[in-house]
């Protein structure tokens, strides 16, 4: 009989150490910053990137589309995860920033589940869930990158554009951005050596803009082109081999 506890005891001691191991690896590789891609199979769309950063304390901060948030977070098992203590700074934004905001923090509310599979988190509430990359840390990664000069000639906004040209790269290998008339999305690979492919057959809107920015298609010529990138601080250059750049363009910060 005391030899049959022992093995029970045992047993229970071996199972109760596989757990704490398996927790500790999930705590490990939740424990970084997690950048918003979409919510289900909706991509989401942001000037600055939307993230969220899960610490080994237990501690969740972020910036969640207009404010900073801050809270907590217990993993309860292999697949179940909760926030708690959700507060957020008070700043006022525009209306689609509040909207996307909103969402994130009613599903972060009710998340109960987890899975991170290939870099990739996926966060649910059992109705709608989110999906977030691990947030990269390359320096021509989510910065939004207003163009400044094209072939060589500095650019000018037309009276009547709607914002000056611009392209962000998000951590999961997107690119979003402004034209000149249209907006365009798309996907983009890096490789070492500052070496840079961007998918051909970007996707751009088909607004007619008669009387507006007259380069839209040599910008958007660029991206078919350039197969490498330097990066001095805030100033990035688009090139093609190693001839002069195609583009160059200068960070903003909101």
């Amino acid at each position: 009989m005391k030899y049959i506890t022992t093995i029970i005891v045992a047993f229970f001691l071996a199972s109760c150490g596989a757990h704490m191991k398996n927790k500790q690896s999930i705590n490990t590789s939740m424990n970084k910053k997690w950048e918003l891609s979409a919510f289900g199979e909706n991509k989401t769309s942001s000037n600055r990137p939307i993230y969220l950063d899960l610490s080994e304390n237990g501690k969740v901060s972020g910036f969640v589309g207009c404010n900073r948030l801050m809270g907590t977070y217990v993993i309860e098992s292999d697949n179940q995860i909760a926030f708690s203590q959700l507060g957020t700074t008070r700043m006022a934004c525009g209306a689609k920033e509040m909207e996307l905001e909103g969402q994130l923090l009613q599903l972060l509310s009710g998340t109960n589940s987890f899975t991170i599979e290939n870099g990739k988190l996926n966060l649910s509430n059992g109705q709608s869930s989110a999906i977030f990359y691990e947030m990269s840390d390359n320096k021509i990664v989510n910065k939004y990158w207003k163009l400044t000069t094209l072939m060589g000639k500095e650019v000018e906004m037309a009276d009547n554009q709607e914002r000056e040209q611009y392209f962000i790269l998000k951590s999961d290998h997107t690119i979003t951005g402004f034209a000149g008339c249209n907006h365009f999305n798309g996907s983009y690979k890096l490789e070492e050596g500052n070496r840079i492919r961007f998918n051909e057959n970007l996707a751009v809107t088909m607004k007619a803009c008669l009387d507006g920015n007259n380069n839209e298609s040599a910008f958007l010529k660029v991206f078919k082109m350039a197969d490498n990138y330097t990066i001095n601080g805030d100033v990035l250059k688009l090139n093609v081999g190693r001839r002069a750049p195609l583009a160059v363009f200068e960070a903003v910060y909101f």
